[in-house]
């Protein structure tokens, strides 16, 4: 077709330019979705235009193909998503290997519960980098109990040299605690008190 070829990264050229990009669509009465204006430079604008645009209109990465349709793509907001993600699992401690394989239920479990903390502004606790004195969400396998026990690890400030005193730091543990099982609970995860409520323990709902 005329003025419509392919590059080496596989995007679409359309009349010469690059069809890929921020797009925004919505759904035709035939149930298929088409692109109603794009590309736009960045997710910003795709949304802005979303919100002044028609009801269910909504911004969506992908590249035009030359039939008119979209074939959606991870954004490059998708990319660095994921790599956070994965570098907040490297934290795991080294045991978590020994413990569960790649195809236990325990392991997508844990990478759905680092996700929800994540995605909440809880990172992990990296216990053997050099991060570790900040704190963060420690998470502990428990296979015989079908879940992952998750506790709050406070700031070496707090948890180790208490320059605030005994009271704060056993106050704000417990107010991390729970903080930390409120947000696994309004994910939709199964949450119930572990360990005198030291933690608790979280299971799918699946």
């Amino acid at each position: 077709m005329s003025g419509v070829g392919v590059v080496s990264s596989g995007e679409v050229l359309l009349g010469g330019k690059v069809g890929q990009g921020w797009w925004l669509v919505a759904h035709h009465v035939d149930g298929q979705e088409r692109i109603l204006a794009g590309p736009f430079p960045d997710r910003a604008e795709a949304r802005w235009a979303a919100a002044v645009g028609p009801e269910g209109a909504r911004p969506v990465y992908g590249i035009r193909r030359a039939d008119g349709g979209l074939t959606h793509k991870p954004s490059p907001q998708d990319w660095a998503w994921l790599a956070h993600l994965g570098e907040q699992l490297e934290r795991l401690p080294e045991d978590w290997a020994g413990v569960l394989s790649d195809d236990d239920p325990l392991t997508t479990l844990v990478v759905e519960v680092t996700a929800a903390l994540s995605e909440a502004g809880l990172p992990l606790h990296d216990s053997a980098g050099p991060g570790d004195e900040v704190g963060g969400a420690c998470l502990i396998p428990e296979p015989d109990l079908g879940g992952i026990v998750v506790t709050w690890r406070q700031h070496d400030r707090m948890s180790v040299d208490r320059v605030h005193g005994h009271a704060p730091d056993v106050l704000v543990q417990q107010v991390m605690n729970r903080a930390v099982a409120d947000v696994l609970a309004a994910r939709g995860f199964l949450v119930d008190a572990f360990g005198g409520a030291s933690g608790h323990l979280v299971r799918s709902a699946a």
